[in-house]
């Protein structure tokens, strides 16, 4: 069990910013999921935690301890892989064995701790194996049983399930948080994976650029985004976003597309004229008096379909509506807007724009260590 800290945390290779001064702290037991989109910094964020790199500038510290220039090996710290490094001719035990047996832990311990992993990630059948025998799920655990066996302070995952299949991903997903949850050993977990992010962390962190564009909770991140970056990356199909004004003195918004919608909630984001964008989810614009789509494409899913489109009124606008059940039968779409789901953002800054009296989603950016 272990705490984590960030002090300030740089990685430049050469001329290129990576990271720009990462701050963060994780409560002991906690587990951050690290989400956002390839390039953003995400892995080199793990790999600095992990000692496999050294930062630029600024600290690790584990438990209160500066572990910024120690070894990997002297940090206490276990890391689950994407291809999962196993050796190929030891079997499932001696993979499990091996990093115990270089620490010079007694045979009895050592079968021991292999022994109560192999139960828990239900291995117990397979030590004599070798991992070409393995299925992908199958060595995945054993990488997992790997890092427990060591009885680490830090679990540290690196996109651990990206190459198994869908069916696959879902079952080893929920196995890994109840192990984390059973072994209260506090977890950075990095994934590109939606899904994963949103079901698997106490926390979410949304990396962009080499820097944090929000941390809060999953469900906090879905429902309030603190930007059109962040918005945009989370959600499944990805939000709209739609150019518009405010009006009727900050209480009403006026979309290019003609529509003039009202706050559900009396909230009063500006004042009348301010530009902004509003971001509204697909399956929050529902069949009615509205928005006219031209439809471009139609994906049934069974219970719900997904249609996209174009306003008619404004040719390079696209759309995507989520509807319940099939689509109606014709090449348009008419819909409105829920007003009470309506997300107000900045038109020049992007960052969300919260009704007047009322807390911001997250704190500042420069908070989280994002300043240069």
């Amino acid at each position: 069990m272990a705490t984590l800290e960030l002090n300030g945390l740089r990685k430049s290779f050469g001329l290129i910013d990576v990271l720009h001064g990462i701050d963060l702290a994780l409560a002991d037991g906690e587990m951050l999921v690290i989400v956002g989109a390839s390039g953003c910094g995400k892995s080199t964020l793990l790999r600095l935690v992990a000692g496999l790199e050294r930062p630029t500038s600024g600290r690790v510290l584990v438990d209160g301890r500066d572990v910024t220039n120690l070894d990997p090996s002297e940090r206490d710290i276990a890391m689950v892989f994407q291809n999962y490094a196993l050796y190929p001719h030891m079997s499932v035990f001696d993979n499990m064995a091996y990093g115990l047996r270089i620490r010079g832990l007694s045979r009895a311990d050592i079968r021991q701790r292999v022994d109560e992993a192999a139960t828990l990630l239900g291995l117990d059948a397979l030590l004599a194996r070798k991992p070409r025998q393995l299925s992908g799920g199958q060595r995945q655990r054993v990488a997992m049983g790997r890092a427990i066996v060591r009885h680490p302070k830090l679990f540290l995952f690196d996109e651990p399930l990206s190459n198994l299949d869908a069916k696959l991903r879902l079952t080893m997903r929920a196995e890994i948080r109840r192990l984390q949850r059973r072994l209260g050993v506090t977890s950075l977990f990095v994934t590109h994976d939606q899904v994963e992010a949103m079901t698997l962390g106490d926390r979410l962190l949304v990396m962009h650029l080499g820097r944090p564009a929000q941390l809060a909770t999953p469900m906090e991140v879905f429902a309030r985004p603190a930007d059109t970056y962040v918005a945009g990356f989370i959600g499944a199909p990805t939000m709209n976003f739609l150019p518009a004004q405010l009006a009727r003195g900050g209480t009403a918004v006026q979309l290019d597309a003609g529509l003039l919608l009202p706050f559900a909630d009396g909230r009063r984001p500006g004042t009348d004229g301010d530009s902004i964008v509003i971001g509204i989810r697909p399956e929050h614009l529902v069949a009615g008096a509205g928005l006219e789509l031209a439809i471009d494409l139609i994906e049934p899913l069974g219970s719900e379909t997904l249609v996209h489109g174009h306003l008619s009124r404004v040719e390079d606008q696209s759309l995507t509506v989520k509807l319940v059940g099939p689509a109606p039968a014709g090449d348009r779409l008419v819909v409105m807007p829920q007003s009470e789901h309506l997300h107000v953002f900045d038109h020049a800054s992007g960052r969300r724009i919260d009704p007047i009296g009322e807390e911001t989603v997250s704190p500042p950016l420069a908070a989280l260590g994002t300043a240069d």
